[in-house]
């Protein structure tokens, strides 16, 4: 059995949320509600980056987006994140410009460090006693340093030809159209031939877009998905595991057994046995 620890921090003041958290290695695609801006970065130092829509770079760097922007990420390691969500949405500071997509800036470290400083010792004095009167002069003075900090950082914002990659709109549409079409309760395995067809795509679109959005071929990405498909189905109580794999296109059954097992840390059969007993 796999084991997975994580750790979240959230500070709610008006107008404003503090999130610290410290995560597992992960995917995570999401999508920010409307009317708010959030700004992203990491908390820790390591020199493993995070692939953040497509592109990997350990570079001093931000996060921006505003209501409905949408953002992937990879995490190949345990690592702290930071995020603050200012509300109503930011629109009068010079940020970056409302889009489909979160967009990444290369700041400085002095930037980036500020950032983190102001985080950390708004987090830490969030504990203090307080006279319940003077709470909410606290909360917006807290406020305040928060937005002067990402001010500071996207002053120091430098144009770098890295950050087109994940700045880019029209492919992480394209990333987020073929997601989309592999989260639907799909009873039998969608192939790349169809997905292009159903989305007005080349496959060799896709075969660009994957990579950069999810580290791994399509190929590699569609089997995945059929292997959770498979899951899905085996833990409702399903007939019987080789009927259940042929539906979702694993013809080598060996070779499914054995793959399945290393995604999962089980063997199918087992994954069946404890869906029947629920």
């Amino acid at each position: 059995m796999r084991r997975i620890s994580a750790e979240q921090i959230i500070l709610s003041l008006p107008g404003c949320d503090v999130n610290l958290t410290t995560a597992f290695p992960r995917v995570v695609d999401a999508q920010l509600v409307e009317n708010c801006t959030a700004v992203g970065f990491t908390m820790d130092e390591l020199d493993v980056p995070i692939r953040f829509n497509g592109s990997q770079r350990a570079r001093p760097a931000i996060v921006v987006g505003s209501g409905g922007a949408g953002y992937t990420i990879i995490e190949e390691v345990q690592r702290q994140i930071a995020s603050v969500v200012f509300r109503p949405e930011v629109a009068d500071r010079g940020w970056p410009r409302p889009a489909q997509s979160f967009k990444i800036f290369e700041t400085s470290a002095a930037g980036l460090d500020r950032l983190r400083v102001i985080v950390r010792e708004v987090l830490a004095a969030a504990s203090d006693p307080v006279r319940a009167s003077d709470i909410p002069l606290k909360a917006r003075a807290m406020k305040e340093s928060l937005l002067a900090a990402v001010d500071h950082a996207l002053e120091d914002v430098v144009s770098v030809r890295w950050t087109l990659r994940p700045n880019d709109e029209r492919n992480f549409r394209i990333f987020r159209e073929i997601s989309a079409l592999l989260s639907d309760d799909l009873s039998q395995p969608i192939y790349s031939e169809e997905i292009a067809r159903k989305l007005g795509l080349s496959v060799r679109t896709m075969h660009d877009v994957i990579p950069r959005y999810r580290g791994m071929s399509l190929h590699r990405y569609l089997r995945l998905r059929r292997l959770w498909l498979v899951r899905r189905r085996l833990l409702a109580g399903a007939d019987s595991v080789k009927t259940v794999a042929l539906a979702f296109g694993f013809w080598h059954l060996s070779d499914f057994s054995r793959s399945y097992r290393e995604q999962f840390g089980e063997t199918p059969s087992q994954t069946l046995e404890g869906g029947r007993g629920r």
